[in-house]
């Protein structure tokens, strides 16, 4: 049940212009969108930000992203963001139904995952959902694979898909039409 109810249209000449801005061109604004336009500044803010992120400018591999996206989003029990970013991007990041499940309610450990790469991101998720940081360990590992540019992109993701959990759950944002849901990946 929605917190905070989403708007529907018509809209305002201001907020159909920043709901334009964030879906393409001929798509409905998605609930989400329409439920933080009701706080346009902000909307408008975090559009900025939020076209970085899912840019081709992020230095990380779009299979990179989206695990450290789906990862974060579930660790923080996100099912509207995570079940997006599972309906339209995980075949697209080469995401088998294994290793969504594994990064739903599994870990790093898990046999579906076999480069060390995708281990490393689900495992910086992890830390840093659990202790807002990550140990020199892990640290030394992340930087025998990845560049400063990329550390910095990772945790700024998994910062940010915090913040879009937050905002989802506590605003009580329903489940799109057809987006993935935590029960449609459960391990088998």
């Amino acid at each position: 049940m929605a917190r905070i109810q989403p708007l529907d249209p018509p809209y305002d000449h201001d907020t159909a212009d920043q709901l334009g801005k964030m879906m393409p061109p001929g798509v409905d604004p998605i609930l989400f969108f329409r439920t933080i336009a009701k706080n346009l500044p902000m909307t408008a803010a975090m559009g900025t930000w939020a076209n970085y992120e899912l840019s081709r400018d992020l230095s990380l591999s779009f299979r990179d992203r989206e695990i450290l996206i789906d990862r974060t989003c579930a660790l923080c029990g996100c099912e509207y963001e995570w079940g997006l970013h599972v309906a339209f991007f995980a075949e697209h990041a080469g995401l088998d139904p294994e290793q969504i499940a594994s990064l739903t309610q599994g870990d790093a450990h898990d046999p579906c995952w076999t480069d060390e790469r995708d281990r490393l991101l689900i495992r910086t998720a992890d830390a840093l959902h659990d202790n807002a940081t990550i140990d020199t360990a892990l640290h030394d590992q992340l930087r025998a694979e990845f560049a400063d540019a990329q550390l910095l992109d990772i945790y700024m993701l998994c910062g940010w898909y915090h913040a879009i959990s937050f905002t989802a759950n506590a605003a009580g944002v329903a489940l799109e039409p057809g987006a993935a849901t935590f029960t449609d990946h459960s391990p088998a």
